[in-house]
């Protein structure tokens, strides 16, 4: 049975990260209102509810594959996955939100959650409810763009691997977006953790699972990286870059 997203008694009402009138550090929309001169109470000023919820933790779902859509929603904190199922009960990712991304983009065009939505770790979410989302963006052209960024780059991350690359190319650029996208919002593009199971990775880049296990086992011993389990340093930056470039287009 479809559950509504976000249950009432998982909303907070206190926040560890920002307050009424500052945002969050990882808020994915503070630049775009701020470049417009709109500070956070000048948000509430236009009765825009930003609702801080969680915790989700490991295995719980965010939203469901037909759960109706009301909500987009900004990742303060840990990893949520989206994937779909097939006919056949196959599972297949469709990709990794990390703090500071929005998840239920791909949701708009529509009154239903295409895919579903589930915490690999504890998860806290930033609500956003996106008829009110709209009316903002309508007087926020700041904001309306910010939107279409985000949507864009949930295209092109969709369209990433689609293309016939090796294995090595595949792995590099996953651990290079992956890292970039955690620079972009002051974490260590060199140290991190890869909270995903391997077959989840796998599955992702459309490969086997002892291929990725492989290639990352072959990566540490030429000094591109150090792994330890779900630990990783990324000590050849410069080698796994240009090892990804086609698949980056770079």
């Amino acid at each position: 049975m479809n559950r509504p997203l976000f249950p009432k008694q998982d909303v907070l009402t206190l926040s560890d990260d920002g307050d009424e009138l500052r945002f969050c550090t990882t808020c994915a929309f503070s630049q775009a209102c701020l470049s417009e001169g709109m500070n956070k109470a000048a948000l509430m000023d236009l009765h825009v509810l930003v609702e801080h919820i969680g915790p989700f933790h490991a295995g719980d779902y965010v939203f469901r594959e037909g759960d109706p859509f009301e909500a987009i929603a900004a990742v303060r904190a840990g990893t949520v996955k989206t994937f779909v199922v097939d006919r056949d009960g196959n599972e297949h990712v469709l990709g990794f939100h990390l703090p500071g991304e929005v998840i239920g983009l791909n949701a708009i065009d529509g009154d239903s959650y295409p895919c579903n939505a589930v915490a690999l770790d504890t998860v806290m979410l930033c609500r956003f409810s996106f008829p009110k989302m709209a009316v903002l963006a309508g007087r926020v052209p700041g904001l309306q763009a910010q939107l279409f960024r985000l949507l864009s780059r949930d295209i092109g991350r969709a369209a990433l691997l689609a293309g016939d690359w090796s294995a090595d190319q595949r792995m590099a650029a996953f651990l290079i977006a992956f890292s970039r996208r955690l620079s972009e919002r002051g974490f260590s593009p060199r140290r991190f953790q890869l909270t995903m199971a391997r077959t989840d990775i796998a599955n992702y880049l459309r490969l086997a699972p002892e291929t990725v296990s492989r290639v990352l086992r072959r990566f540490d011993e030429e000094g591109l990286l150090r792994v330890d389990r779900r630990d990783v340093e990324l000590l050849d930056r410069d080698a796994l870059t240009a090892l990804a470039a086609p698949v980056l287009r770079e």
